[in-house]
């Protein structure tokens, strides 16, 4: 078979720790950023693009951020689109008040406001957990919507609360176009998923799996609890927010609090559980699974002449069904069962 890892040795530590040890792994890698990076903006049409692609990416990038804090660091959260929408007003606010500034640095910054903001909801991580903890968070995301829907300030004083997003220019290019828009979040996105993917495996991502196996023993052995739960909230608040800010610039065009509403949260955390929970991978299946179930099921409905009483619920049954299959028959999402078949093939022809 063509995944097989027999005659691939080792000869340092430093090549037996990489990311990808295995040579089709890294092969496998390469040649599907060669896909998306060279291939996709040529062979996919607009609507494509701009509909699925783009969207896809900035979920996983969120879905992402949550897995970071719920999946690795164990601490549950309802507030996600909360801290997206702290990052998208954070950056529209930042383009407009500070002439000039480059719009990724502003990006990075709108990631910093979600971060502070994470910050401070993460305080009650200390003292609580689980169950209570989510409904922490969940107030997270009525408290942020309501802030900016009631301060003029953050909307630039529109009085509707619906602001344009400023034009995406870097070095003098204009992002206009799907094509470009979706190589900047593909390209943003592929850089914050390799710096998450090394920060799990350092001692920070080994601090947060400790704290999320058990807190108490990870105290005993002398990590900080205070430290490593809140930094789980800083690092996770500022992929969601980066990931708010691309999804205002490069995919809604607007900057509106509507746009983050509870359903947003909900939906990134169905991403989590259908893709796997503390996994890289999991993010990017939920999210995929996520964005094109959608697809798939308005075409079955109209090709079946569904009527639109039923069509109109059929996402949303089918999301329940498949998170309750998920939650009983794989609780590790898509990413185990993709790990259970990489082990399938390594040992064949004798699979166990």
């Amino acid at each position: 078979m063509l995944y097989r890892e027999a005659g691939q040795f080792k000869t340092s530590y430093q090549a037996d720790s990489q990311i990808f040890p295995i040579r089709q792994d890294r092969y496998a890698l390469t040649a599907l950023l060669a896909i998306a990076f060279l291939a996709m903006p040529f062979v996919a049409s607009p609507y494509a693009l701009s509909a699925i692609l783009i969207p896809f990416l900035i979920f996983s990038l969120a879905a992402l951020g949550l897995n970071i804090l719920t999946g690795y660091a164990g601490q549950l959260s309802l507030g996600t689109a909360a801290f997206m929408a702290v990052g998208a007003f954070g950056a529209y606010n930042f383009v407009a008040r500070i002439p000039g500034i480059p719009i990724l640095l502003a990006f990075v910054l709108g990631g910093l406001s979600a971060a502070t903001v994470g910050i401070a909801f993460g305080l009650p991580s200390l003292r609580i957990r689980g169950f209570y903890l989510a409904a922490s968070t969940l107030a997270t995301q009525f408290f942020v919507i309501w802030c900016l829907t009631k301060i003029p300030y953050l909307t630039n004083y529109s009085s509707s609360g619906v602001i344009t997003a400023q034009k995406i220019s870097i070095a003098g290019y204009q992002f206009d176009t799907p094509g470009s828009k979706y190589l900047l979040v593909l390209a943003v996105v592929a850089v914050m998923a390799l710096l998450a993917k090394n920060m799990i495996r350092s001692n920070v991502g080994r601090s947060w799996m400790a704290v999320r196996d058990m807190d108490v023993a990870a105290e005993v052995i002398g990590i900080r609890l205070m430290r490593t739960k809140l930094l789980a909230f800083a690092v996770s608040s500022f992929y969601c927010g980066v990931a708010g800010a691309l999804y205002a610039f490069a995919y809604l065009g607007t900057v509106e609090p509507e746009a983050y509403n509870l359903d947003l949260s909900f939906r990134i955390l169905f991403m989590i559980i259908i893709g796997g929970v503390g996994s890289v991978l999991g993010s990017f299946l939920g999210a995929a699974f996520i964005v094109l179930l959608p697809v798939f099921l308005n075409i079955l409905a109209h090709g079946l002449h569904l009527p639109t009483s039923v069509a109109s619920n059929l996402e949303l049954m089918v999301f329940g069904a498949l998170i309750i299959f998920f939650l009983i028959v794989e609780p590790h999402g898509l990413a185990r069962l993709w790990q259970i078949g990489k082990e399938k093939l390594r040992l064949w022809p004798f699979p166990h």
